[in-house]
């Protein structure tokens, strides 16, 4: 009941206020994400790769207003894929980006959000990585999926993320899960009406299901998006079904959450990736990692109880 709520407030800017002037905010933030500049992520970077896992990389932002901010946006990754060029990581270390911040959302954004990204695959490619184009609400998917579509005609390697509580998104699968494709399935974790997604969490997670097996069945290299115990079971033995390899599909977690889980998988000889985000507009990032799963929000509050 309570995420509908903290996704509203996600976009509140009263709540902003009273949020980022919590004493107790920072340091739960910290828990999810480990630093605000790219000289902070890089040793988080080093840090988890040494430890047989793997990585995307997301710098936060959204809602940008001005083409300026767009510009700083595919700027900032620029920079990132240069320190990453130092490491040689090859795709153990990818970027997840999300169009909005590259100015999808401003007149004539479309096309704006292509020219900032297509500089940040080209140099992605360049270093023997790739980009995921993140999903956000479903108004902003077409657009997503068309940029997606483009960028693969040179850059084939580029991934997108799916939505299941979407109900467009079973199709979008069966369209998607063709060869050289990538996709991350995720639950979803934005404020969507009732004419476009399911609102009930049992049916969110059948959605889920049907969704990866049409992933496990076709051509492409499926990413399982999710922390639930249950589901990665399930994706276990749909891959197994398949006829799929350990390196032919992977799981990613959010960096800060079932830290434990990632080692265990990653020990197993599972492809395991840590989203790591970093920056300094982290307030939209977070409020969806409370909404997300109610064990987060608990940890905020106990943290607001213990300083005060």
């Amino acid at each position: 009941m309570l995420g509908p709520a903290i996704l509203a407030a996600s976009r509140s800017d009263k709540m902003r206020r009273i949020v980022s002037a919590a004493p107790v905010t920072k340091p739960v933030v910290n828990r999810f994400i480990p630093g605000e500049t790219v000289d902070q992520v890089i040793p988080i970077v080093e840090d988890l790769t040494a430890k047989g896992l793997e990585v995307t990389l997301d710098v936060v932002g959204e809602d940008i207003t001005t083409v300026e901010q767009s510009h700083a946006a595919r700027d900032a990754y620029l920079q990132l894929i240069e320190q990453l060029a130092h490491l040689g990581l090859g795709e153990t270390a990818e970027m997840s980006v999300k169009l909005s911040m590259f100015g999808q959302a401003l007149e004539g954004g479309h096309e704006l959000a292509l020219a900032n990204v297509r500089p940040v695959v080209e140099a992605a490619a360049a270093i023997g990585t790739t980009v995921t184009l993140d999903a956000e609400d479903h108004t902003t998917l077409d657009s997503m999926f068309a940029i997606h579509e483009e960028l693969r005609r040179d850059f084939p390697q580029t991934g997108c993320v799916i939505q299941a509580y979407l109900f467009r998104t079973e199709a979008d699968a069966r369209r998607l899960a063709a060869a050289g494709s990538r996709v991350r399935i995720v639950k979803g974790a934005y404020k969507e009406p009732a004419e476009v997604a399911y609102q009930d969490k049992a049916e969110i997670d059948k959605a889920y299901v049907r969704i990866l097996k049409i992933l496990m069945d076709g051509a492409g290299y499926p990413m399982i998006g999710s922390h639930d115990p249950r589901l990665i079971a399930i994706g276990q033995e749909l891959a197994r079904k398949a006829g799929r390899k350990l390196d032919e599909y992977e799981f990613q977690m959010l960096y800060g959450i079932r830290s434990e889980e990632h080692l265990r998988l990653a020990a197993e000889g599972h492809r395991m990736r840590v989203y790591t985000a970093y920056g300094t507009d982290w307030y939209g990032y977070f409020m969806r990692r409370l909404a997300e799963k109610p064990a987060n929000l608990l940890f905020f509050l106990r943290s607001m109880i213990t300083k005060n």
